[in-house]
């Protein structure tokens, strides 16, 4: 079987090294744009701030090396320009000598990834615009940087890869500011509360987010002096476009091969509606594993999976691939990590679900080891079924694997009263006697159960707690102007407080809110309401 695969990044090598395990009777040949293959492009920000030392770190693979690895041939500096399904051909182009060749196929894979998404606006040929896609681009960036021409950047994009950046970027003594269209940072990744959470610890860190705003243009003479914004504009030296890519699908033109916002669509096995056609990684629509529907995951981690199956149904083995949950991970600025999995409640609700959400904040290890910290943790549930739907998680430690204990629970179809009971790993330098996701599980029961009654940040930030007294019960007085309530004192009816005034209780984390609430509904008190995520989350105001 003569297989071959337009793209060599992590889909198309993925594939390719794959099914020549599976079969090593096939013929497989890459055909790839670019000089390198296989390389980390998730790594490409930290290569900018120096963490990642040398350009062949980002290297995972070199032609020669995965040829003789796999017995792939591998045709580099080589772009498809068209595709014809019914003659099994495809025409490439080797950009080096300008010559055009046919190259036949009994099955093609096309896995041509995706390109920066570069905005219609004036004064982008300046020196010093940069995208952040391929080891290149981050190599052109550090060397400005390093040779001290850029003490002030804008990014425009505030995705992982903006993000990323833009803490590189200020590790290296940048002032940056990241400007982004939506309404906040990280969009559609995390729901509003925790994106301001996040935009808050960015700003803590110096690194300005400007969000609503759209890229207007850039001004100078030679090189960037100027980025416009519809707000205003902002005095730079560079500017780097991280607004998102775009599927390098344009040369499919005439194909008859369906796509979606230009993404190939694709079945469970990663056919397309073309016979002998497949698809896979960035350039590829896949399946949201929850809902159904068409979803573009141009991520390494979905790449590769997507390759892996399509590579043992080519082999014979027809292993379907079920699509994605949504889950990422990144560092952020600020020291800060996030992490999610499975829907968000904004999704979940526009799915039509009846959603049950907590927001909690949780010790990601031992309080008294060393290093310890919390996490903000975010917990969606289905309210009839109690199964998971989504985790969002961010903290200083691993979030990742709050996440991926989601991934396995959605995968599963676990519910919270399952998770609460999980047997989970501990030890002080790990995790907690009541490992954090238990945890925040037990506080999403108490929400479901009726044994805590709360209001969550967002509803606070939308005035759900108009009316109500705002109590201090943290272990110590921390609001000012605020009343306080030590729990240890409360042993029955509390001066001044009225059983059914409306009472909002804040303490730094949730938990003594939850504790006092406890405490109170035991002597009557009837109207009462923990903040999740106390004063962590959520900023109390004046009023």
């Amino acid at each position: 079987m003569k297989v071959l695969v337009l793209g060599g990044v992590a889909a198309g090598t993925k594939v390719a090294a794959k099914l020549l395990r599976e079969d090593r009777s096939c013929e497989v040949t890459i055909l790839t744009k670019g000089a390198d293959i296989s390389y980390a492009g998730c790594g490409l920000p930290y290569y900018v701030g120096g963490v990642i030392h040398e350009r062949g770190e980002l290297i995972v693979n070199t032609p020669e090396k995965f040829a003789r690895l796999t017995g792939a041939a591998v045709l580099t500096r080589t772009e498809a320009i068209a595709v014809r399904p019914g003659e099994h051909k495809v025409e490439a182009k080797n950009l080096q000598t300008g010559e055009v060749q046919d190259y036949a196929y009994d099955k093609l894979v096309i896995a041509t990834g995706a390109s920066p998404f570069v905005p219609p606006v004036q004064g982008l040929d300046l020196k010093n615009v940069f995208v952040m896609r391929t080891p290149d681009d981050a190599i052109a960036l550090r060397e400005a940087v390093e040779a001290g021409g850029i003490k002030r950047a804008v990014v425009a994009g505030g995705g992982f890869i903006g993000l990323e950046v833009a803490e590189n970027l200020a590790a290296q003594g940048v002032r940056t500011t990241v400007i982004d269209f939506a309404p906040h940072v990280l969009p559609n990744f995390l729901d509003p509360e925790l994106c301001e959470y996040v935009e808050n610890k960015m700003a803590d860190a110096g690194i300005m987010p400007m969000t609503g705003v759209a890229l207007e243009g850039v001004e100078g003479t030679e090189k960037v002096e100027k980025v416009l914004t519809s707000k205003r504009g902002l005095k730079a030296d560079a500017l780097v476009l991280a607004i998102g890519v775009r599927p390098n699908t344009a040369f499919l033109e005439g194909s008859r091969i369906e796509m979606v916002k230009g993404a190939i669509l694709t079945d469970e096995f990663m056919r397309t509606n073309v016979e002998d056609v497949y698809a896979a990684g960035d350039c590829a629509m896949v399946r949201n594993r929850q809902t159904g529907k068409p979803a573009w995951s141009p991520m390494g981690s979905t790449a590769n999976i997507a390759g892996r199956a399509l590579a043992q149904g080519l082999a014979g083995h027809g292993t379907a691939y079920p699509g994605v949950l949504g889950t990422g991970v990144a560092r952020l600025p600020g020291g800060l990590n996030v992490g999610r999995t499975g829907l968000t409640e904004t999704a979940a609700k526009a799915e039509g679900c009846d959603v049950i959400a907590a927001v909690c904040v949780v010790d990601d290890k031992a309080h008294y080891y060393p290093g310890s910290g919390s996490f903000i943790v975010k917990l969606t549930a289905d309210r009839a079924t109690r199964k998971l739907l989504g985790v969002q998680a961010l903290g200083t430690g691993a979030v990742d694997k709050m996440a991926d204990i989601g991934v396995a629970a959605i995968s599963m179809g676990a519910t919270v009263d399952q998770l609460s009971m999980m047997d989970f790993a501990y030890a002080p330098p790990f995790s907690t006697a009541i490992h954090p996701f238990a945890h925040a599980a037990n506080i999403l029961l108490n929400k479901l159960d009726g044994n805590m009654d709360s209001i969550t940040p967002a509803e606070y930030a939308a005035g759900a707690a108009e009316g109500y007294e705002v109590i201090d019960c943290a272990l110590a007085p921390s609001l000012e102007g605020k009343r306080y309530l030590d729990l240890t004192a409360i042993d029955g009816e509390v001066s001044g407080l009225g059983k059914d005034d409306k009472l909002l209780l804040v303490c730094t984390k949730g938990k003594r809110g939850y504790l006092t609430q406890n405490r109170l509904k035991y002597y009557g008190y009837t109207n009462t309401k923990v903040l999740e995520g106390g004063a962590t989350v959520t900023e109390i105001s004046d009023g």
